[in-house]
Parts: structure tokens; sequence; C-alpha cells
């Protein structure tokens, strides 16, 4: 007796198919309910080619890989919190830096350029969320959750002033700027 695996069966289903037909017709059934009443199947012809199927599934593939690795789809907050390779010193000397540079973006904001500001937002608080979540991480147990809420209410102004940016809302973009400022103020004074 021979078994015939799921490899086998498909490649003894392709050749068959390959060798008299060039363009085989595959046949899709629909069972139904009615189909346990005694009833007979319904049949669906479906008329694919092999060539039009390898093309859809090719076409499918390359777009999926583009949704899921294109760059300009991954414009928004990075989520990670701890960058595996970062040490204490590494965060320590980037902290005050990634600081700065996030409050650069009062520039941006003053001039209205509210896109820009968005990208600049997002691509500088991500750093400094690194460094911020790092510092956390060695300091004493009864010292984090006071930090974690000052980190909490830091990286929400942040994303609110995204979004009021986005909607290009100036007085509440200036309001959560001044959030940040406070929020940076008080975070830093504690971890240093």
């Amino acid at each position: 007796m021979t078994r015939v695996t799921g490899g086998m069966a498909l490649r003894l289903l392709v050749s068959k198919y390959t060798a008299p037909d060039m363009y085989p017709t595959f046949t899709c059934y629909l069972k139904t309910s009615l189909e346990s009443r005694g009833m007979p199947p319904k049949i669906l012809q479906c008329n694919i080619s092999r060539r039009t199927g390898v093309i859809v599934v090719m076409a499918s593939a390359m777009f999926a890989r583009e949704a899921i690795f294109g760059e300009h789809i991954a414009n928004a907050f990075d989520f990670g919190l701890v960058a595996p390779d970062q040490t204490v010193e590494q965060a320590e000397s980037g902290i005050r830096d990634h600081a700065q540079s996030l409050l650069q973006v009062k520039a941006m904001l003053e001039s209205e350029s509210w896109d820009e500001a968005q990208r600049a937002l997002r691509a500088r608080s991500a750093s400094l969320k690194h460094d911020i979540y790092t510092l956390i991480q060695v300091k004493p147990a009864s010292e984090r959750p006071q930090l974690r809420k000052l980190y909490s209410d830091l990286f929400n102004s942040v994303t609110k002033l995204d979004y009021a940016a986005r909607d290009e809302d100036a007085s509440r973009v200036w309001q959560y700027y001044d959030n940040i400022v406070l929020a940076l103020d008080a975070i830093l004074s504690r971890l240093y």
C-alpha cells in the first residue's frame, strides 16, 4: 500500500494538468446546508490559468511587503520602550541633547509648518523616550512610580501636541508645548 503525502499529491495534481492542459480549470464546490438534506451540491466553475494565479499571488506578496515594511508608513511614534543595546551611560550622555532637540520643535511651531513639526516631534521624542525609560529602570523601586507618572505626563503631552499640530490648532499646540517644557524640567530634575 502506497501512502501519498501532501507534497506528492500536489505534484501528481500539477503534473496531471501540465501536460495535456496548458490552462486547467479549477472546480470549486460550495457545501451548503441543503447538501445535508440530500440536495446536490452547487458547482462554480473558475477559469483561472496558472499564469494568472501566479501573477495574482506575486502581486499580492509585493503589495503586502510594501505595506508591512515600507518606511513611509512607519512614520508614527516608536512604541518600543528600551533599546536592547542601550546602556545607562549612553542614556545619561544623550538625554540632555535629546531633550534640547525635542524643544527645538518650537521654531517649526512658530512658523506653523505643522507637518514638518509633527515629523520632527515623532523622531526626536523616540530617542528621548528610550533614554528616560532606561534611566527610570535603574532607579530604586521607591522612586519609580513618581518617575513613571512624570514620564507618562511628558509623552502624553507629546502625543497631544502631535494631534493639535495635525488639527492646526495653535492655542492647543502652545498649551501642550508648555506642558512638555514643564514635564521635561520635572523629570530631568528628579533623574539627576
